[in-house]
């Protein structure tokens, strides 16, 4: 592990250990009170879990289309990322909707499409798991088919009518509830830029350790 990652690492564990107290420090949202607190975490979780099928997607992309070999690592540990961060999203938007809406879950076109890529990356990691000869091609167009969902995700609440806020609303937060989040995203964003490398890294030892065991087996 480099400088860098332990750095990284570092900062990132130190900033997720004070962010209690910096979230504990921030008012009460109006109306849901205390279990609006939830978002600070729900939040970068969910930026994270798009950003990481949009990695899985293009490096995809670069390995099916331009054979690039090191793509293919980038992608699997992207996929990877996605779903843990992908399953704290999930985890945490129906506590707190349970709280703030009164249901655990609605299928409206945000949450059933993020359910849905969710559902991708599981799928792709069990295809690249045990389906053989070839699936990391057919993974990678699994890729693409969940990079194309992310738009859609992002977007579907300024669309269609639904029980989340609109895209707008982030931007606009009192700066005494912008800090907190802000602090949060940047402490969730170092630990998963930490965690993309160092899975990649580990990706593509692994694959050139096989392709010497190949290339001795062929000798």
């Amino acid at each position: 592990m480099t400088k860098l990652n332990t750095l990284f690492i570092g900062l990132s564990a130190g900033m997720l250990a004070v962010a209690p107290w910096i979230i504990n420090a921030a008012p009460y949202e109006s109306t849901m009170g205390l279990v609006q607190k939830v978002f600070y975490f729900h939040f970068p979780s969910a930026i994270l879990f798009l950003v990481a099928a949009s990695i899985c997607g293009v490096s995809s992309g670069l390995f099916l289309f331009f054979k690039k070999p090191k793509a293919d690592g980038w992608a699997l540990a992207a996929a990877e990322l996605g779903l843990v961060f992908g399953a704290v999203t999930l985890v945490t938007g129906p506590l707190w909707a349970r709280k703030a809406w009164g249901v655990w879950w609605v299928w409206d076109p945000r949450l059933t499409s993020s359910l849905l890529l969710w559902m991708i990356f599981s799928a792709y990691l069990l295809l690249r798991k045990y389906g053989g000869p070839g699936s990391d091609k057919l993974g990678a167009g699994m890729a693409l088919f969940g990079m194309i969902n992310v738009p859609f995700i992002y977007v579907s609440v300024n669309v269609w009518r639904t029980l989340h806020p609109q895209t707008s609303v982030v931007p606009t937060l009192p700066t005494d509830m912008g800090i907190p989040l802000w602090f949060c995203f940047a402490a969730f964003t170092m630990l998963f830029v930490t965690l993309l490398n160092l899975r990649a890294r580990l990706e593509h030892q692994r694959a050139r350790v096989e392709a010497l065991y190949l290339a001795e087996d062929e000798a």
